[in-house]
């Protein structure tokens, strides 16, 4: 069985990359592209995997973290935040909110986020 992958990013160009790379690993991938789609799509669907940039329209990131860790099925779920904001009391925020690990979308390859993916999904 694949597993499930939700995206929640609103950069096209960066959606459709990593789609595109996890796809290609295997991965069941799903997209959202503001929060509220994402808190939605993960309720749903329940995922193996969240990535979540935090500057999304509507609801923001955090806010996203906070409404899946609020539902029960979700808070075993991993959440990789992917973002550009890199001040420590972002990383900080976003840990404490639950999320399993915070990269900055600057330091990052696609394929290192994907190989981040698969260590996290225990491949």
């Amino acid at each position: 069985m694949e597993e499930k992958i939700l995206i929640v990013e609103d950069d096209k160009f960066l959606r459709e990359l990593m789609s595109q790379k996890l796809r290609n690993e295997n991965y069941n991938v799903i997209e959202a592209v503001d929060g509220e789609e994402g808190v939605k799509k993960a309720i749903e669907e329940v995922p193996e995997l969240i990535l979540l940039d935090l500057i999304l329209p509507g609801i923001d990131g955090f806010e996203v973290l906070e409404n899946i860790k609020k539902e029960e099925a979700l808070v075993p779920v991993p959440v990789i935040i992917l973002s550009n904001l890199g001040q420590k009391e972002d990383i900080e925020k976003g840990l404490k909110l639950g999320a399993t690990d915070y990269l900055i979308k600057a330091h990052f390859t696609p394929g290192e986020i994907i190989e981040k993916v698969r260590f996290i999904l225990g491949k």
